[in-house]
């Protein structure tokens, strides 16, 4: 593992566990050249699931995507990154569970915007305007009307 400070190749595992969601292993290590310490994660990798977006174009599934779309989502707002973190968990999980080699963008939007609702309802209106591409106001306020209701 490189160090992420120094770039040494050489490192030492001080302590390993699993991770709060089961699904992963921390580690916590030390750098043998600079001493900095540094913590990495190990998830088990599946097979590859691609996602379909909306111009038709295909990407392989990625997790950080959807943290990166929920911290924009909570910008500003009290939520904490283990939150986020947790919420894309489980969006990966439900994705891998479904056990296809393709899935709509739309329906993994559909799974974020579910547990985002949840949440924090600022977050979630500001991530449907943009997964929904709001066009204009009057499309904006049925937004609000729907999450009023």
């Amino acid at each position: 593992m490189r160090c992420p400070f120094c770039a040494a190749h050489d490192t030492s595992v001080l302590e390993s566990r699993v991770g709060e969601d089961g699904q992963s292993v921390r580690r916590r290590r030390e750098c043998d050249k600079c001493q900095r310490r540094f913590t990495t994660f190990e998830r088990v990798e599946g097979p590859t699931v691609f996602v379909i977006k909306r111009d038709g174009s295909r990407q392989p599934f990625d997790r950080e995507k959807i943290v990166t779309g929920a911290v924009k989502s909570f910008d500003k707002r009290p939520v904490s990154i283990d939150l986020i973190n947790n919420l894309a968990d489980e969006v990966e999980r439900e994705v891998r569970r479904k056990e296809v080699s393709e899935i709509p963008s739309k329906t993994i939007g559909k799974m974020v915007l579910k547990r985002l609702k949840n949440i924090d309802k600022v977050a979630w209106l500001r991530f449907a305007s943009v997964y929904l591409e709001l066009a204009d106001v009057s499309e904006f306020e049925k937004l609000l009307e729907k999450i009023s209701n």
